[in-house]
């Protein structure tokens, strides 16, 4: 492996940094965006059910906030519940929208690997046939094994650089599609935290 790497020449660098950026990144985002710890199953009847007993304190509250994102938006809603249905609606698509930028932390980098690292195998394999040429024309192209070593070393870039920009940008697609879900089951919570705490319906 470290002499595919030596062999790629200089940009190869870049490219397996960007690997293990792809990598750290992926894996941070797996975990960060379980559906266990963004939307914890519960979190919506423990707050209606201790909100209807008045037992949510400041220190219950700033539990709640810092234990999910989904907490984070439901304690902002429960702080202004009382002053009426729309200032509730509007703190709770405040603290949304922060909860959602937060969501898409490391996302464009992501998106940005999976974008350059074709373009920077391109740019090695470039690089590589300039070199041929400049062989063939010191050499000619009587050593076969010259020029066909040479384009060989030429193409690592380029392999190595898609190699790196298929899986970053499939796990992009489906860091985005996780969150869209994750917003939408937020959005429904939400929509049942006000609608009950302002009693136009009954919890499911």
């Amino acid at each position: 492996m470290l002499e595919l790497v030596k062999s790629g020449g200089w940009l190869m660098i870049p490219i397996v940094a960007c690997s293990v950026m792809a990598v750290a990144i992926c894996l941070e985002r797996l975990w960060s965006l379980r559906a266990s710890s963004v939307t914890p199953q519960g979190l919506l009847l423990n707050v209606l059910e201790a909100y209807r007993n008045n037992t949510l304190k400041a220190e219950q509250l700033a539990r709640i906030r810092a234990s999910s994102p989904l907490g984070r938006i439901m304690v902002a809603g429960i702080k202004n519940a009382c002053h009426g249905r729309d200032v509730m609606k509007e703190s709770i698509e405040e603290a949304a929208s922060e909860v959602i930028h937060d969501l898409g932390r490391f996302l464009s980098a992501l998106g940005t690997i999976a974008a350059i690292t074709p373009l920077l195998g391109l740019l090695g394999t470039v690089i590589g046939m300039i070199k041929v040429f400049n062989e063939i024309m010191i050499q000619g192209t009587g050593n076969a094994n010259i020029l066909a070593g040479g384009i060989s070393e030429a193409l690592i870039t380029t392999a190595a650089g898609l190699a790196v920009a298929i899986p970053a940008l499939i796990f992009h697609r489906f860091f985005l599609r996780r969150i869209d879900s994750l917003v939408v089951s937020m959005e429904q919570q939400a929509v049942k935290l006000v609608e009950t705490i302002h009693g136009q319906r009954e919890l499911d």
